[in-house]
C-alpha cells in the first residue's frame, strides 16, 4: 500500500491536474480561462448590457434623523423607580462637607448662648466668620428662585411642521414633497441612480437637491438600511421600458440644520407617530421597520 502512495506523491502536480481533467475519451473536463484583453472587455460588456435591459428603476433615498435635544418626560414608572433610588441614597449616604459645617455652626452658636462662652477658646479661625452656612443656603435658595429654565414644549414651533426646533425630546424624520409621475407626494428625500455614482453618492445627491434647505448630514455607513419596490400600472409601462422602482433607504443624522426653513417650504420634520398621515400604508410601514422612536 505505501508503494503506491509513494508513486502517487513523486508524480507532479500539472500531471496529476492533467490526468484528473481528462475523460475517457481524452478530452479535458476543465473550461480555458483567459485574461485577454478581448475577454475583459467581452465581460464587461455584458455586465453593461445586464444594467441596460434591467426591468427595474434604481433609486436611491436619505432617512434623515434630527436626534432628540432635551431629555424625554419620564413614564409614571421611571418616576417611581427614581423616588425608590433616592430615598435608598439618602438612607445609606453619609454627611457632606456643607451639612457637617450646619452641624458645627449650630454647635457654635448654642455655645455663644451660654453665660461661660469664652471667644479667646475659638482655635479655629474659619469658626470665627460672621458668614455662616445657613447664609450660604439662603443666598442659593434667592438664586433658584430668580432661575426660570426654559418650556420643555413650545406650541407656536411644535406647531410648525417645517422647524427642525419642534418636538425637541423625539426623534425627527425628513420628508419631502417628490413628483412621482404626474402626482406629488410626501416621500423621505429621493432620486434616480446615475451611472458612475453609487447609491450612496444617489443618496448625498437627492439631499443636497433640496430647495433652500442646506441641511449637513453623517451617514451611517455604504449599506442601505432598507428597500422597498413597487410597480408602475399596466398603462404607464412602455415597451422595453422599466416596470418599477427599488428605493434603496440610507439612514443619516443631521449634523446641522442650516439657517431656518421658509414657511412655505417643501418638506417637513415629523416624528414616528405622524408619518402614517403623509405616507402610504406600504410605504410607511417599510419606513417605520428601521427607524427608531428615541
Amino acid at each position: 500500500m505505501a508503494a503506491p502512495c509513494r508513486r502517487m506523491a513523486s508524480r507532479s502536480l500539472l500531471q496529476f491536474v492533467t490526468r484528473f481533467g481528462r475523460t475517457s475519451t481524452g478530452k479535458p473536463m476543465f473550461r480555458q480561462f483567459s485574461d485577454s484583453p478581448v475577454c475583459r472587455a467581452t465581460l464587461q460588456t455584458n455586465v453593461l448590457t445586464e444594467r441596460a435591459t434591467s426591468p427595474w428603476r434604481l433609486t436611491a433615498a436619505v432617512c434623515l434623523l434630527r436626534l432628540p435635544v432635551i431629555s424625554a418626560d419620564c413614564s409614571p414608572i421611571e418616576q417611581q423607580f427614581t423616588a425608590m433610588m433616592q430615598e435608598v441614597e439618602l438612607e445609606k449616604s453619609l454627611m457632606g462637607d456643607h451639612e457637617v459645617r450646619l452641624l458645627e455652626d449650630a454647635e457654635r452658636m448654642s455655645r455663644r448662648k451660654t453665660a461661660n462662652y469664652d471667644s479667646d477658646e475659638e482655635d479655629d479661625p474659619r469658626h470665627q466668620e460672621t458668614l455662616l452656612a445657613q447664609d450660604l443656603e439662603d443666598s442659593w435658595e434667592q438664586k433658584l428662585k430668580s432661575f426660570e429654565p426654559a418650556p420643555r414644549v413650545r406650541g407656536d414651533v411644535d406647531k410648525d411642521l417645517t422647524s427642525v426646533e419642534r418636538c425637541l425630546a423625539d426623534s425627527l424624520l425628513l420628508l419631502a414633497e417628490q413628483q412621482v409621475g404626474n402626482t406629488k407626494m410626501w416621500l423621505l428625500p429621493q432620486t434616480q441612480w446615475q451611472e458612475g455614482e453609487t447609491l450612496r453618492q444617489t443618496a448625498e445627491r437627492a439631499l443636497a437637491s433640496l430647495p433652500a434647505a442646506g441641511f449637513k448630514a453623517t451617514f451611517l455607513g455604504n449599506a442601505p438600511c432598507g428597500v422597498y419596490k413597487y410597480k408602475l400600472p399596466k398603462a404607464l409601462r412602455t415597451e422595453g421600458g422599466s416596470i418599477g422602482t427599488k428605493v434603496f433607504f440610507f439612514k443619516a443624522f443631521l449634523s446641522d440644520s442650516g439657517r431656518s426653513a421658509a414657511p412655505n417650504a417643501s418638506f417637513m420634520w415629523l416624528r414616528k407617530s405622524e408619518l402614517q398621515r403623509y405616507l402610504k400604508p406600504a410605504y410607511s410601514m417599510k419606513v417605520e421597520s428601521f427607524i427608531l422612536d428615541l
